[in-house]
């Protein structure tokens, strides 16, 4: 698709309607976040400011909601995925990007889908979003500064960083790690020790 055409006046419109107050300018931050992050790494800037807009797009849409949304549009679910709720988001809202937004950019689409497991072989814009919804400047938790400052530093030390504290969390809660999840550390962190000279 011609990134040069999208309607983002049209689009933030869109989404005031679909997201609360505090949601809506939690994605302009993670836009801003993911354009500066493809400066800095040479990435596409266009599709960056693109997925780190519409990246929640459903995320004040109710579990219901999405469940419907998932049945009647036959998406498959794992158990797990239906089983956890703060998942819906990044699957509906790749949904809704690309069937209603008419967005047919795989990488954006990806990187929307991916935006909260993350996975194993990410694109560069799959992980810029990744850790842009991370460090956002909305986002206010022990710890984000410092990795606020490695994402500038070590992309992928930050990415890896980023994944160790998702992952820690859902140890401390008892919850289920999903697949790919535990495939994108496994890839991060081999890709280190290959680095290291260990692997």
């Amino acid at each position: 698709m011609d990134l040069s055409k999208v309607d983002y006046d049209a689009l933030k419109k869109e989404l005031e309607k679909r997201l609360s107050a505090q949601r809506y300018y939690h994605s302009l931050c993670v836009m801003d976040e993911a354009i500066r992050l493809a400066e800095r790494y040479g990435a596409d800037t266009e599709k960056a400011k693109l997925a780190g807009l519409l990246h929640d797009i459903t995320k004040n849409m109710t579990d219901a909601d999405q469940l419907k949304l998932f049945d009647v549009n036959r998406i498959e679910l794992s158990d797990l995925e239906r089983s956890s709720p703060k998942l819906y988001h990044a699957i509906s809202g790749a949904w809704v990007i690309e069937h209603e937004l008419n967005i047919d950019d795989s990488d954006i689409i990806n990187a929307v889908r991916y935006h909260t497991t993350a996975r194993e072989g990410m694109s560069a814009l799959e992980k810029i979003l990744y850790l842009a919804d991370f460090i956002s400047a909305d986002r206010d938790y022990d710890g984000v500064c410092e990795l606020r400052s490695a994402a500038y530093d070590d992309f992928n030390e930050a990415i890896a960083e980023a994944m160790a504290f998702t992952i820690k969390e859902l140890v401390d809660k008892n919850a289920q790690i999903h697949p790919d999840t535990v495939a994108a550390w496994n890839c991060e962190i081999a890709a280190k020790l290959r680095k290291a000279g260990k692997l």
